[in-house]
């Protein structure tokens, strides 16, 4: 007897296997972090956090991608009652927000990189570039996700897949947000105040 898989059972094992990514996404960052916290003093003669961090320019960071998160949340609730359209310019805004996000951290590790601070210059750096380089990867393909996801609105009827696919990259969109807030409290905030 032949048991074949009805439209739920993808559904929850998609979402099962999107959580599970999750997970192994957060083991991933926790790792990051935890060797951050062990290098931050081991900056080998070189410039310490307090040397290199501007709070206000991770300030700005943080307020562009919570309002990208702000975006993203109201676009995924404006597909869900059917409004099309509506869904695709705040998601396009998200697009927006999420690449000038990208930008000032291409700026800020170029910057760094001109004034000599690389990753070659101590743990401490190797450890800064990597945490907060992980994090500026995983918003490149968030922004890849999000163009293909707004291709795939433009040509497609609304229907329970665009929802379902809407709705998990929220779900990365906003996980992604609140790493970024541990990066700027742990990294940032404490950097400077040391």
């Amino acid at each position: 007897m032949s048991h074949s898989v009805t439209e739920t059972e993808k559904l929850d094992n998609t979402t099962l296997g999107f959580w599970l990514y999750l997970m192994t996404d957060i083991m991933i960052f926790a790792s990051l972090f935890a060797t951050y916290l062990v290098l931050v003093n081991a900056t080998a003669g070189g410039p310490s956090a307090s040397d290199i961090y501007s709070a206000d320019f991770a300030l700005l960071q943080t307020v562009i991608l919570l309002t990208s998160s702000f975006t993203c949340g109201v676009s995924a609730l404006l597909l869900r009652r059917g409004k099309k359209t509506a869904s695709m310019w705040l998601l396009l805004a998200t697009v927006v927000l999420g690449a000038a996000f990208l930008a000032l951290e291409v700026f800020e590790f170029s910057t760094l990189v001109s004034e000599g601070h690389t990753w070659q210059t101590s743990a401490f750096l190797s450890a800064f570039f990597t945490l907060v380089g992980t994090h500026g990867l995983h918003i490149s393909v968030g922004l890849i996700w999000a163009i293909t996801l707004l291709v795939y609105m433009y040509r497609t009827r609304i229907g329970s897949d665009m929802v379902r696919k809407m709705m998990l990259f929220a779900l990365f969109w906003h996980f992604l947000d609140i790493i970024w807030i541990f990066i700027f409290t742990i990294v940032y905030l404490m950097g400077v105040a040391s």
